[in-house]
Order: structure tokens, then sequence, then C-alpha cells
């Protein structure tokens, strides 16, 4: 993989390139993540021969801060995935997200969607008619901004709180927070992302999803691991999205969105169902 480098919106996005002669392929990570964490340092892709792109989102990882604190919004994400695919003259990708990166994905193919090759949603978790209290989920959001500010990782750990999963997977979740978080060049930037991102909205309802016209796989995870990003959101996006395809791991097992070489076959198999 070389490294590469993009400007995009008054901000340099740090990523990798691994050159293929197969259908390109574009990674997006979640909030608080890395450019590693979607095929999690899997590289079965590149060995599949495809020209495989993951960076980091504005703000994570090695990218730099955006200007101003509120600029993570989905339409700014999507208008930095859009530049990236410019800069590296890539005409149409399949495009792999998780979470924040899925929602991106989303908004640039309602946008952009002769860019796209094929989408893999993993792990939705947006809803555009979400029923939930919304003072009480951003205050949430907001608390962990603010652990993280003032406190590093842990103290985003001690504002996460106990995660609502069976015993197993406590010390995979408590592990996985901390190498996330402690990956970053800027992490007051993701502080301002954890209060940016979940004001914003990659859609405003389900029925804009008929509009994507493409070929699609959305990845669940079952709720006892990943409580917070429900299975039943993944199967919403499945029904709403023409011809989607919904696949998870079986009950009990690790989430398939945590085992990056069964999820790089997830991606490589749409891509090998879309070839000529």
């Amino acid at each position: 993989m070389a490294e590469i480098s993009v400007r995009a919106g008054g901000v340099t996005l740090a990523g990798e390139e691994a050159r293929g002669e197969a259908k390109p392929v574009v990674l997006l990570h979640g909030l608080t993540a890395t450019r590693r964490y979607v095929v999690m340092g899997s590289r079965s892709l590149e060995r599949d021969g495809h020209r495989v792109i993951a960076y980091d989102a504005r703000g994570h990882g090695a990218s730099s801060p955006a200007p101003e604190p509120d600029a993570y919004g989905y339409a700014i994400l999507a208008a930095d995935l859009l530049a990236v695919l410019d800069d590296r003259r890539v005409d149409r990708a399949l495009l792999a997200g998780a979470s924040m990166g899925a929602h991106t994905l989303v908004r640039f193919a309602l946008d952009h969607g002769d860019r796209v090759a094929g989408l893999v949603l993993v792990t939705p978790a947006f809803e555009p008619d979400d029923g939930q209290d919304e003072e009480r989920r951003l205050a949430r959001w907001d608390a962990l901004s603010r652990g993280l500010r003032e406190g590093g990782v842990e103290g985003f750990v001690e504002a996460y709180g106990e995660p609502q999963v069976p015993e197993q997977w406590r010390k995979t979740v408590f592990k996985v927070l901390r190498q996330r978080l402690g990956a970053h060049e800027h992490p007051d930037a993701v502080a301002d992302a954890l209060r940016a991102v979940p004001r914003s909205r990659p859609f405003d309802s389900w029925t804009e999803l008929a509009e994507l016209d493409l070929p699609a796989v959305v990845v669940a995870s079952r709720d006892e691991a990943d409580p917070e990003h429900p299975y039943a959101v993944g199967e919403r996006y499945a029904e709403a999205i023409p011809g989607a395809r919904l696949v998870s791991e079986e009950p009990g097992s690790s989430p398939l969105a945590w085992q990056g070489s069964r999820l790089s076959q997830v991606i490589a198999e749409l891509g090998r169902s879309q070839s000529p």
C-alpha cells in the first residue's frame, strides 16, 4: 500500500492505495475510527487484484481537522469522497463504508450515482424517522465528545460506560475503543466530529433510498454483540434499497463487520457479480 494525500474542502486527507487491475474499491470508516477499521487490516481485496483506496475521514487518524468545528456533516464528508475519487482519477468504484462511512456512501450515491459501481453498507445506524428522544440522544454524543476533549481516551471510555453486551464481548469492546481512540493525531477534532456528525442527516426519508438503483449489500450485526447498530436498522436499509441483499453472521458468532477477511469477501463478491 502506498501512502496518499488528498486536498479536499480545506483539509488534507491521509490515506493509502494499492494498485490493482480489478474494480476499484474505496473504504470509509466509522465515527472515531480510522481507515484500518473497515476491513480490519485484511489484505484480501489487494490479493484479489483490486485497486483499494482507504483514507482517514477529516479530523480522524492522520487527516487534518476541519477548518470549523461543525464542518463534519454528511454533505461535507460526501464531498471529501468525491475529491478522493477525482484526485485518484477513479471514474466508478465499489464503495464500502461502516456506520458513519455507510451513511456517507448513501449521501454520495444519491448525489453522484454515476460514480458508484456498487455499495456495501456495513452496520448503518441512522434512521430518518428515529423515535428516540433527540435531546437525550445528542446529550450522549456530547458527553462522549466532552469526555474525549477533557480526559483523552480514558475520558471517552468513562463517558461511554458499561457496554450493553454479553460478558464475552466486553473486553473486546473496551480494547477496540482504546485502540481506535488512541490512533488519532488530532483528538480535539474527533471531539468536534462527535458533536457534529450526530446532528447531520445523510438523507431525510426512507423513500429516498428507492432512488439508489445500484447493486447493494447491507451488512448487519446481531444485537447481542453490537446493539448500537441495530440489526433491524440494517434490515430497513436492505428493504428500502431496491434489490439490496442483507447479510450477517450466524447468531452467537463474532459480528461479520468485525471479520475483515469475510467482509472483504462480501465486497469482492459484489464486484464479481457486476463483471461483464
